[in-house]
């Protein structure tokens, strides 16, 4: 940490409190990032072993790397290196160099390798696993391969399907035993073939009461007040339906209050309706009287937008009045509507047979012409369908206006005309306008591409003549500045002399008696790199504060240099 006199001290201290406060922009760190202003300096303060000049809380970091677990596991029965005779160091019984003598699991030989030379053992491969973990040292199932599972199902499927041939033989054999007594026993008499249809019987019976058992019944033992027995108590839950909280066993899913005993939302939601019988309890909600209660909630915001002043809560009674009162005005009305559209249209379904035979065969005095197609000449003239004439072919068309549709305009489907007005040219017109579509995208095209030619020219004109004046911008313009800057050392000294005498002349001459500066008068190499570093070393700067101390001047802008 560098020496600060007060006023540095009172300044810094300004400004932690303005951060602190709010005031002022968080400090930042070498990588950029905010430090937090409540943070102790002690902590923000870098060791000075460190080098570090900035604050920064880099060091308060933990800089160990975490220990990660292998994710390999032994190789097992692998071998690395098959050697032909025996080595120094083997294992005297085998021969290979994974193992000593006394821990080899090879069966003992009478003589071993060491002595016979052949049969040599390949060496195992030998694997240092890192498990730093706490978790990874102690997994019983690290290294269990999965797949080796799938033997233990198909071997358990085979089982199953032994099961299943076995009890359908049995079946087919009770079946087949069964018919034979019956057979039997007709041919005995009547009584004969009672009984064996007795005994048939009593066999399906036996047969589905075991079935039955296999699945129903459960031997458990049951208390007594006489001490302790064995029973049969059945299992209630295989007839019921499966429990709502056993539909989806996802955690995730639907939640299950045990308390209540509900499940408020679908635990199957991805499941085709068809195939669900329960859809959740939430249905409770908008059942009964939950209807008409929105529909009185609903009426009453309504009626309160309006002026009425009621409210569900606070005028309940007054609210559900009111709701009653708009329901039978409401009721009163669609009943005069539709007396008013049967009086005004009648009721086709309301007459009665005798009624429409009376009408037909009646008698009128009002008097109508009727031509040979059924229309009417004279007397009550047919009422319009449309307001709007339909079916009118205008201009030769033989297609009516609105019958093709293209590009967002209506036309006529004959011919592909656009314009209500025109007349109708038929297949030509219509090759004309297609024509015509063509033609104005072949010219959008075309113009696209001359577009993009004079474009490309025009840029190939300002390349060509940026590269005819290159040569003028090393001299007037300058140059781009090199990322490495190679400079030669005599000449840049020989530059600093020169540009101290010229400074000194200056300095020395009467401004009226300077002579005017070219860069002709510098020579074909005109300015050098040289030249300009020296003339960036020597030039004085107004702005510099360290300029006055340089120069021995008294004024250091109030502060004292130290050194």
């Amino acid at each position: 940490m560098s020496f600060k006199s007060s006023d540095d001290f009172r300044r810094q201290k300004e400004l932690d409190e303005a951060r602190k406060a709010g005031l002022a922009p968080a400090e930042l760190d070498e990588e950029g990032r905010e430090i937090n202003p409540h943070i102790p300096q002690y902590m923000t303060n870098v060791p000075w072993y460190l080098n570090q000049s900035h604050p920064t809380l880099k060091h308060q970091r933990n800089w160990k790397e975490a220990a990660e677990d292998s994710k390999q596991w032994y190789d097992r029965g692998a071998k690395v290196f098959q050697a032909t005779k025996y080595r120094k160091g083997a294992c005297e019984n085998c021969g290979s160099m994974s193992h000593a003598t006394k821990d080899c699991l090879e069966r003992p030989r009478s003589k071993g390798a060491r002595w016979t030379g052949k049969h040599i053992a390949a060496d195992d491969k030998i694997e240092e696993i890192n498990m730093p973990g706490f978790e990874s040292k102690r997994d019983r199932w690290n290294g269990y391969d999965a797949g080796e599972y799938s033997k233990v199902v198909e071997r358990y499927e085979k089982i199953e399907a032994l099961h299943k041939e076995m009890k359908q033989r049995e079946k087919v054999d009770e079946l087949y035993g069964g018919t034979a007594a019956a057979a039997a026993g007709a041919a005995g008499g009547a009584d004969g073939a009672a009984a064996a249809a007795g005994d048939g019987e009593g066999d399906e019976a036996k047969l589905d009461e075991a079935e039955e058992a296999a699945f129903q019944e459960v031997k458990k033992r049951v208390r007594t007040t006489a001490g302790g027995s064995t029973g049969s108590v059945r299992n209630l839950r295989i007839r019921e339906d499966t429990a709502k909280y056993l539909l989806n066993l996802d955690v995730n899913s639907a939640y299950y209050d045990p308390k209540t005993r509900s499940m408020r939302e679908d635990p199957q939601p991805n499941k085709a309706p068809q195939e669900k019988t329960f859809f959740g309890d939430n249905f409770v909600r908008t059942s009964g009287d939950y209807q008409a209660w929105q529909a009185l909630n609903l009426h009453s915001m309504q009626s309160f937008d309006k002026g009425q002043d009621v409210h569900v809560q606070a005028l309940p009674s007054y609210a559900e009045m009111l709701h009653n009162s708009f329901k039978a005005k409401k009721e009163v009305l669609g009943k005069k509507s539709a007396a008013d559209v049967l009086e005004k249209y009648g009721s086709a379904a309301a007459k009665a047979e005798g009624d429409e035979a009376a009408l037909l065969m009646g008698q009128t005095e009002h008097y109508v012409e009727y031509d040979r197609s059924g229309r009417v000449i004279k007397g009550q003239e047919a009422k319009a369908r449309s307001r709007y004439e339909e079916d009118v072919l205008l201009h030769n068309h033989t297609a009516v206006w609105g019958s093709w549709w293209h590009d967002g305009a209506w036309g006529f489907a004959c011919c592909h005309a656009t314009t209500k007005n025109a007349y109708c040219t038929g297949k030509a017109g219509e090759r004309a306008a297609a024509e015509s579509a063509a033609q104005m995208v072949a010219n959008i095209e075309a113009r696209a591409r001359a577009d993009e030619e004079g474009r490309r020219r025009e840029e190939e004109r300002r390349a060509a003549s940026t590269l005819d004046n290159s040569h003028l911008e090393g001299k007037s313009w300058g140059e781009d500045a090199k990322a490495e800057l190679q400079l030669d050392k005599d000449r840049l000294a020989a530059a600093l002399e020169r540009q101290r005498r010229e400074t000194k002349a200056a300095a020395e001459t009467d401004e009226r008696k300077r002579k005017f500066n070219s860069l002709a008068a510098e020579g074909e190499e005109g300015v050098t790199e040289e030249d300009m570093e020296a003339f960036r070393m020597v030039k004085a700067r107004g702005d510099d504060p360290m300029a006055a101390a340089r120069r021995g001047e008294a004024a250091a802008g109030g502060y004292d240099l130290l050194e």
